[in-house]
């Protein structure tokens, strides 16, 4: 599923701010525009380090994304379903060793991935 993610983040310095818009598949950034608006640039595919960073989710246009190749995401064999502490279901990639619980968006790792990769 892909999804666009403008950063918002308010940085601590005297010039512009350094921030980008991110076309993500998953947790991994396949292309991201310059300022939000300038040049298209594609990316290898690695995760984002979302920490202390903000971000407002815009629609996917996909004509705002010329020649970005899209890569279909296949249902991964490795992903295992895990019950949070609070009651709340999360699902961990063994393979990525990713997992969409909120504390492996903020510091990149969590205990459910570190629980079932050990």
């Amino acid at each position: 599923m892909l999804k666009v993610m403008k950063e918002v983040t308010k940085w601590e310095v005297d010039y512009r701010e350094p921030n980008h818009t991110y076309l993500m598949q998953g947790d991994k950034m396949i292309a991201y525009k310059v300022y939000h608006d300038g040049e298209l640039r594609l990316a290898h595919g690695h995760r984002m380090d979302t920490r202390r960073r903000k971000f407002i989710e815009e629609p996917y246009v996909a004509s705002e994304w010329p020649l970005v190749p899209i890569e279909e995401s296949k249902p991964s064999a490795a992903v295992i379903t895990v019950e949070g502490s609070k009651g709340n279901t999360y699902e961990v990639d063994t393979e990525a060793e990713t997992c969409t619980c909120p504390g492996f968006k903020f510091r990149g790792s969590c205990k459910h991935v570190k629980e079932l990769i050990g």
